[in-house]
């Protein structure tokens, strides 16, 4: 698994026309090597492949990353690679642009003056966009743990409990599951604040009334899973049950149609022209969806500026939204893999509106 990936890399590298290629993002290097540690970089040249950590990691190393030369280094970091580079008479280096600082490129461009050194963005990302198999069968975990954990929570529910009750609740069912940490900072959003979306929980009491929205997930076994519902506490009024439907025809619009062979800018257009019919335009402002995996935000994104064509086992999310400032919103988001003629669902919760 992990030497078909090197050598995806490596045929991008040789592409390219460069000599070998730095790796550094957490996530690049989990995705290449296996090794999970919090510390360490990667070194791929066109025929050798370094892991470089200090000593805290060296014994996990060598068992996690079996296809990689690990190499300890007590001083400089740059000193390492400067002198793994000189004996394989390396001349040209490329290193992750979206990741590295401008501290870290300078130490690298004062550290190896004689070796041309050149910024790369999206190599390994653009490779993890596809998922294989195995990546998609932990993602589906991920989300499964998140289903289990929302209907656990609609039993917890009520008025009177802040919304960072709720988010602790929601957290911890995920780690009783299995779930090593969170996916990001759990959102629950209730009445006004359910228009802000990124409203990550709050001390607000729950109200009846309100709309709460529960945008949450899990990292299972590295991976992380993504879903949003919004329920109402109490019974809704006419304009609760309008902006509900119009977000969740807007969602099936866009599920019915995804397939490979698509882009990420016509998957978008779907939900966000629908909406702007419905008069609530102006009301959705962010893109439709982004590929999920080890990152809860990775490449593909499905907006207006991608025009990212889809191919089978991309998993991306989607979720339109209606936010109305000082009132309230609504999202609705799934997870799902793209297949050549449409798509499966990785969630699984109900998307009627749920009345509690």
């Amino acid at each position: 698994m992990f030497k078909v990936r090197i050598e995806k890399l490596r045929k991008k590298i040789t592409q390219l026309g460069l000599d070998a290629f730095l790796v550094m993002a957490p996530e690049n290097r989990r995705y290449l090597s296996g090794f999970t540690g919090s510390s360490g970089v990667l070194l791929i040249t066109k025929n050798q492949n370094f892991l470089l950590t200090d000593f805290r990691y060296i014994d996990q190393a060598k068992i996690e990353a079996p296809d990689f030369q690990v190499i300890r280094y007590d001083g400089s970091l740059v000193e390492t690679i400067k002198n793994i580079l000189e004996r394989l008479f390396i001349e040209t280096l490329g290193f992750e642009e979206d990741f590295i600082t401008y501290k870290q490129y300078r130490e690298l461009r004062e550290g190896i003056p004689k070796i041309k050194i050149f910024p790369e963005a999206g190599l390994v990302e653009k490779i993890r966009m596809i998922k294989d198999q195995e990546e998609i069968a932990t993602i589906a975990r991920a989300a499964k743990v998140a289903d289990e954990a929302f209907n656990y929570i609609l039993g917890k529910i009520r008025p009177g409990l802040t919304e960072i009750e709720i988010a602790l609740e929601l957290e911890f069912f995920m780690r009783s599951q299995g779930a090593s940490s969170t996916s990001f900072s759990t959102i629950v959003a209730s009445g006004a604040r359910s228009a802000l979306p990124h409203g990550v929980a709050s001390e607000k009491l729950i109200e009846k009334g309100d709309f709460v929205t529960l945008d949450f997930g899990c990292i299972y076994q590295g991976y992380c899973s993504d879903m949003t519902r919004t329920v109402v506490i109490g019974e809704p009024d006419r304009k609760q049950r309008e902006v509900y439907q119009v977000v969740l025809e807007a969602q099936i619009l866009a599920l019915e149609n995804i397939k490979a062979g698509m882009s990420c800018q016509e998957i978008d257009a779907l939900s966000r022209t629908y909406i702007a019919e419905k008069g609530y335009g102006q009301y959705f402002g962010h893109g439709l969806g982004h590929g999920v995996g080890l990152a809860v935000h990775e490449h593909p994104s499905l907006s207006p500026r991608d025009n990212t064509e889809l191919v089978p086992n991309m998993v991306v999310t989607v979720e339109p939204g209606i936010y109305l400032p000082g009132w309230g919103g609504v999202r609705i988001e799934d997870l799902v893999v793209v297949e050549e003629a449409g798509l499966k669902n990785l969630t699984d919760s109900p998307k009627d509106l749920i009345v509690i």
